[in-house]
């Protein structure tokens, strides 16, 4: 798979369900950005590197029906953070995109992601025959940036259920983690829009200023 090719094999899921108290609360990733919403931002770079898009969100779907995406609420109750959206984008991927082996999960307040991410995420598992890949730049790892084997949704859905495992580093250090290391920009492919001031960071940087 070369940059900007969708990929058959791998499910891109939008996760849209944090509480983005620091953002004021309601729905970060439909914060304006340069004229359009946050997440249109992020569809458009993740878009065309998978072969579908899920939204992974809580709460009434229809806020999101101008986007034209299936949207997934998360399995588990109880707002078990980023690893409950990953285990509800590989349930939605078994049931309506069977053929899909992988799952690539992106942050919706991440306007800057690179275009070439899944490819290579999916060259770290394979060069490293690992189970599965995350993202870092900056001497950061970013564990919500992940490519995530479908196969693993029994594993994850009892950790979260009935381990208390909420933690992303927590869960993936069962396995064999590649990560793919991205230059830090800037901008930072991996900037995310946290708090108001974040907002018009990023409106500077898509402008170039």
């Amino acid at each position: 798979m070369s940059a900007g090719n969708p990929d058959p094999d791998t499910v891109g899921v939008l996760l849209a369900g944090g509480r983005a108290r620091r953002m004021g609360g309601g729905d970060k990733c439909l914060r304006p950005l340069a004229g359009r919403p946050l997440l249109a931002h992020v569809v458009e770079r993740v878009g065309p590197q998978v072969d579908r898009l899920v939204l992974n969100a809580n709460g009434d779907p229809a806020r999101f029906a101008g986007f034209g995406l299936p949207v997934a609420a998360d399995l588990l109750p109880g707002a078990l953070g980023p690893l409950a959206g990953v285990l509800t984008g590989m349930a939605w991927a078994v049931a309506a995109a069977p053929d899909a082996r992988w799952i690539l999960t992106v942050a919706t307040d991440a306007p800057f992601l690179p275009a070439d991410l899944a490819a290579r995420l999916h060259a770290g598992v394979r060069g490293e025959e690992a189970d599965m890949a995350c993202a870092a730049s900056g001497g950061r790892h970013h564990p919500v940036i992940g490519l995530w084997p479908v196969g693993l949704r029994s594993a994850l859905e009892v950790a979260l259920r009935d381990e208390g495992i909420s933690k992303v580093d927590r869960w993936t250090s069962r396995y064999r983690l590649a990560v793919a290391d991205f230059d830090s920009g800037p901008p930072d492919p991996f900037f995310n829009a946290n708090r108001p001031e974040d907002l018009e960071t990023a409106e500077k940087l898509l402008a170039g200023d």
